[in-house]
């Protein structure tokens, strides 16, 4: 694995966050502060908790685990 960003589970929660950042433009203005903030933070945060953890050495349960994620 050269980067977290040749892992299929980092590429389909980049798009989720996308999505809903998307989803979440079209929401009331009242909700700015609150159930917005909260999607778009939790969103983001599975990328980034991916990112920061990949770059560990031997990482190898890892990659086993986050590509389980995605077996169907």
């Amino acid at each position: 694995m050269k980067s977290h960003k040749d892992l299929e589970i980092w590429k389909r929660s980049v798009d989720l966050a996308t999505a809903i950042y998307e989803v979440t433009k079209s929401f009331p203005k009242e909700e700015v502060y609150g159930i917005i903030n909260q999607m778009r933070r939790c969103a983001i945060s599975i990328p980034s908790n991916i990112a920061e953890g990949a770059p560990v050495k031997n990482s190898s349960i890892f990659y086993i685990l986050s590509s389980a994620v995605f077996q169907n």
